[in-house]
């Protein structure tokens, strides 16, 4: 009589698992909001600091740069330092991410909304 009622019970545990997997995506969003990431240029005269999120929170510039001159290579190296810190946030978020994924069985490098 419920025999073709079975795939219902696949069909609660797929939404208990999707519902599980939205709960660990907000957190993973909120951990990322809360991890740094250091990206530097100038072996290190320039350094810009962001959340793993690619959020910018702050740089730091050696003194010994400000040479009005060099004007245009300090704004080299700031740049240079901000895309670093980015790179660096994308690659930490893409391995939270993948750790998250592994966890949930699902495929190595699928793609998820962050």
């Amino acid at each position: 009589m419920l025999k073709g009622l079975g795939g219902l019970g696949d069909m609660a545990k797929m939404m208990k698992a999707a519902q599980g997997f939205q709960e660990k995506m907000a957190q993973l969003q909120q951990d990322l909001g809360a991890m740094t990431v250091v990206g530097e240029s100038g072996a290190g005269l320039v350094k810009a600091t962001s959340t793993a999120k690619g959020e910018l929170t702050g740089i730091e510039i050696d003194p010994s740069i400000f040479v009005a001159s060099e004007k245009e290579v300090v704004e080299d190296l700031i740049l240079a330092a901000i895309k670093d810190a980015q790179a660096k946030a994308a690659d930490r978020a893409k391995e939270e991410m993948g750790k998250l994924t592994e966890g949930l069985g699902l495929p190595a490098g699928m793609k998820l909304p962050l």
